[in-house]
């Protein structure tokens, strides 16, 4: 039994696919668990209001297939920030966040990564970055409440592109079900923009690593790159996880119409399994 697990984005599956399709797809490719989408379109969101049945259907599927989801990618705070200037859209953050957090819960899903964003669509200000700070304090008790670990991606936009960046809130808030879930992509294009390199940025999350998002970038794009076309160097993202604690990791890419997607599945395993492998030797 290997001493790490290595999980798959949902979004790199064609979406009209059943729970049990998606479950049954993940480990055929050699996956372990599944991590399931919770983004800003109105499908998504209304997950988080699903009935008993359905959560019923989704527990089944993981026994019948042997294979869980084992995170929640929820990044439908983009849509509704916690620090968003407009009371109401803060309500929903707050609605989402709470709402979350109990659907891992309910689902025996174990980390939910948040999206390290005080707002999107808007300009950021201090009363901006004030409110996400009170009510990330919220957040992190709702998870505790539930038992559920939170963690920060690393994103694409100045506000928290950096693990040291994250780290300023997880100090802030001192929470145990607070910390930082890194993007290998999003990094590798900071460390260009701040001459930081990956390791020495990750190192500053020492003790507060979640889990790892492994995503292939070029400069200044940030998604849908193919793995090894690109410029991330997934070896010493791996080594330096390792050292960090870090033994969970998610192979984060998307599904392209007519693409041959159980084989690009397939190769995403085996690719990234080649690093982490030789990173827990």
């Amino acid at each position: 039994m290997r001493q790490y697990q290595l999980g798959l984005y949902e979004k790199s599956m064609p979406k009209d696919l059943s729970w049990q399709e998606k479950l049954q797809a993940a480990k055929a490719a050699g996956f372990d668990y599944v991590e399931m989408s919770i983004d800003e379109t109105d499908e998504k969101l209304q997950r988080l209001d699903m009935d008993e049945a359905e959560k019923a259907a989704i527990l089944r599927a993981i026994r019948d297939t042997g294979i869980p989801f084992g995170s929640i990618c929820l990044s439908g705070h983009r849509k509704y920030p916690m620090g968003d200037p407009d009371p109401q859209k803060q309500a929903r953050s707050m609605e989402i966040m709470e709402k979350a957090v109990k659907l891992a819960a309910d689902l025996g899903i174990r980390t939910i990564q948040l999206a390290g964003y005080d707002v999107y669509y808007e300009s950021g200000s201090e009363k901006t970055r004030t409110d996400f700070a009170k009510n990330l304090v919220t957040a992190s008790q709702m998870a505790a409440r539930g038992g559920v670990q939170l963690g920060f991606e690393t994103m694409e936009t100045p506000f928290m592109d950096t693990v040291e960046k994250a780290m300023h809130y997880v100090e802030l808030v001192q929470s145990p079900y607070l910390g930082v879930y890194p993007d290998s992509g999003n990094l590798t294009n900071a460390s260009l923009l701040y001459g930081k390199g990956v390791s020495e940025d990750m190192e500053t999350g020492r003790g507060h690593i979640v889990a790892v998002h492994l995503k292939e970038t070029v400069p200044g794009k940030y998604r849908e790159i193919p793995f090894g076309t690109g410029h991330v160097d997934f070896a010493a993202v791996a080594k330096k996880a390792w050292e960090l604690g870090a033994r969970r990791f998610v192979g984060e890419f998307w599904y392209k119409e007519g693409s041959d997607w159980k084989h690009e599945l397939a190769f995403a395993n085996d690719f990234l399994r080649k690093y982490l492998d030789a990173a827990a030797e």
